[in-house]
């Protein structure tokens, strides 16, 4: 059993309302999220706001050149601004660094596989593919590795939900796509899984497989509600990657990645920042007893600190401004 943080003594809500994007995956996610409020609080009426944000709108042009992981959150905060919403679930690693003023990330709940997956409907694995097969990525950061170790393919940008994206590959557009993990278990897409990326090379993004909740941060009574969501090994890993991230600028822009293990009391995190043509990286990793989110940040900060020593600020201008 995952081993949570409990909940002061609070009067039980009565109703509570999710805002969520529209796609198949964002409103699993949020029935999940209102099958879990609903066990905890039998008696309130929780129900969920889909809606479509700019991030699901654009579809034609890379992330980074449209403003980055904000536009799949924008409009879940101004529904929880006017009040059409009480809470907003998200994929954790689209959840902006540095969240706006007024706001909270009140609850990170338990991990799902967090490693990078290779699909493809006729080759095995990223070894096997030929000489310019086509493959298909969203992220600057999976991209910068595999062009350093199969320079010999050609990476084209893929964006749309993931059934946008899967039935891209299963056109034939491209030979192989890699998508996270996480998403594909959670729709019983498993199957469709050819290989799990190892987490060295393939280290994923900060906060790749977990669900964070977000809120207001004048509205406390609803953080203190989903206290008992939250998931202490997810917590402090993710405190400790995203800080890494905040650090260096993390953003659709900057190929960076961050991933914490704790358990027992200790944590050991590993990280990169690369070069978008994978020529460049510069890697750190390390260790150390946490027991609070004050310590999980420190480590992160520690891991950041070497990516700075050993120069990745010259690697982050070099990634072309829009």
């Amino acid at each position: 059993m995952s081993q949570t943080l409990n909940s002061p003594s609070l009067s039980s809500p009565s109703r509570l309302v999710i805002a969520s994007r529209e796609s198949r995956l964002a409103m699993w996610q949020a029935q999940f999220v209102r099958d879990c409020l609903k066990k905890l609080y039998p008696q309130c009426d929780v129900q969920i706001l889909g809606m479509t944000t700019r991030g699901d709108q654009i579809l034609d042009k890379a992330l980074s050149k449209v403003g980055g992981k904000g536009l799949f959150v924008k409009e879940l905060e101004t529904a929880l601004e006017d009040g059409r919403a009480d809470l907003a679930v998200h994929s954790l690693k689209d959840v902006p660094m540095v969240m706006p003023d007024g706001f909270d990330l009140s609850c990170v709940m338990a991990r799902e596989d967090a490693r990078d997956a290779f699909v493809s409907n006729d080759y095995a694995s990223l070894a096997d593919l030929p000489q310019g097969a086509i493959v298909g990525t969203s992220s600057l950061r999976r991209e910068s590795v595999i062009r350093a170790k199969f320079p010999h393919l050609v990476i084209e940008p893929l964006r749309g939900n993931l059934d946008t994206r899967m039935g891209k590959l299963d056109r034939g557009e491209y030979q192989a796509i890699i998508l996270a993990a996480a998403g594909l278990k959670r729709l019983g897409l498993e199957s469709r899984i050819r290989a799990f990326l190892p987490y060295d090379p393939y280290t994923p993004a900060a906060g790749q497989g977990a669900l964070g909740i977000e809120t207001l941060s004048a509205h406390p009574d609803i953080k203190q509600w989903l206290a008992p969501l939250n998931d202490l090994p997810t917590l402090y890993a993710v405190s400790a990657e995203r800080m890494v991230s905040r650090q260096l600028g993390g953003s659709c822009e900057v190929p960076l990645a961050a991933h914490a293990v704790w358990d027992k009391d200790h944590m050991h995190i590993r990280s990169f920042v690369a070069s978008t043509d994978g020529k460049a990286i510069c890697l750190a990793s390390s260790s150390a007893p946490v027991q609070s989110i004050a310590q999980a940040e420190a480590l992160g900060l520690l891991v950041a600190q070497d990516l700075l020593d050993q120069g990745a600020a010259e690697l982050i201008p070099k990634i072309p401004k829009q």
